[in-house]
């Protein structure tokens, strides 16, 4: 199953012309990578990414405390985790969220979208904000994408204040590339697994811990009456058979659980800034 895992996870989603018409149902082209709100195929992804903000959303409450903080989604794509880490907060306006992106066509659209947000275009290596000026980073999906992951950390560890809080979400390598070989995924540099994150934070930061994010009881049971993972069968079988039609529409974020990092989707990574802030 591994080996099948990681050459089939990505061949619907990346072709030879990887910019697939996302259509009627968003502004944004499907790249085969980012993935998008409101789009019915797109959901197990999407609802995926979401139950991964979720969580983080979920940490920056506990690190929060109840106070309205300054948060940067770095990566921030689309834009919908935006609007999540905003709502986050305390009411009415929620915390303060900025967020970076490479890509101008999507920080055009974020802008649209979440007002609620600032939003630029800029390296997550090199960011535009003064050192020690956010309380929070939320990095989903995006470390795995980066050329120099070093530089990435450090400058996350620049930017924020002492005792400010970095949560990292990526796919799990050992679940779709265990071998030595390089990423599958053509959009991604170089994928990490548990030991390697921690690796990567703690060398800036003081890591707080790894876990993983996997399929809930409802997904996994459909995965063994199948005899099929999940981002597999979505990945080969095009056009989707009507079980699996099914299955998608009603995947939902809560479809995702918490797990240790070994055997995960996904894994979620948290580290602090050494310090204390003045005053909090």
């Amino acid at each position: 199953m591994p080996g099948r895992y990681a050459v089939a996870v990505y061949a619907r989603r990346h072709d030879e012309d990887p910019a697939l018409d996302a259509g009627d149902g968003h502004p944004l082209p499907l790249t085969g990578e980012r993935t998008l709100p409101g789009l019915p195929e797109e959901r197990y992804w999407f609802e995926r990414h979401v139950a991964g903000y979720t969580r983080a959303c979920g940490h920056l409450a506990r690190h929060a405390a109840g106070a309205r903080r300054r948060v940067l989604d770095a990566g921030c794509g689309e834009g919908y985790g935006l609007r999540l880490l905003a709502a986050a907060g305390p009411p009415p306006a929620g915390h303060e969220v900025l967020g970076v992106d490479l890509a101008t066509d999507v920080i055009a659209h974020a802008r649209r979208a979440y007002p609620e947000a600032s939003v630029c275009v800029a390296e997550v290596s090199a960011l535009p904000l003064a050192s020690a000026s956010v309380d929070v980073i939320v990095s989903s999906q995006v470390i795995e994408h980066v050329w120099d992951i070093d530089a990435t950390v450090a400058e996350a560890a620049r930017v924020l204040v002492p005792g400010g809080l970095l949560v990292v979400l990526t796919p799990n390598r050992r679940t779709f590339n265990p071998g030595d070989q390089g990423p599958v995924n053509p959009f991604h540099h170089r994928e990490l697994d548990a030991a390697e994150l921690a690796e990567a934070l703690a060398a800036h930061l003081e890591l707080g811990g790894v876990t993983g994010i996997a399929h809930g009881p409802r997904l996994a049971a459909i995965e063994r009456e199948r005899d099929v993972a999940l981002p597999v069968a979505l990945a080969i079988d095009e056009p989707w058979p009507r079980w699996l039609r099914e299955v998608v529409a009603g995947v939902e974020a809560a479809d995702f659980v918490d797990v240790a990092a070994e055997g995960s989707l996904d894994l979620l990574a948290v580290a602090t800034k050494p310090g204390t802030t003045a005053g909090r």
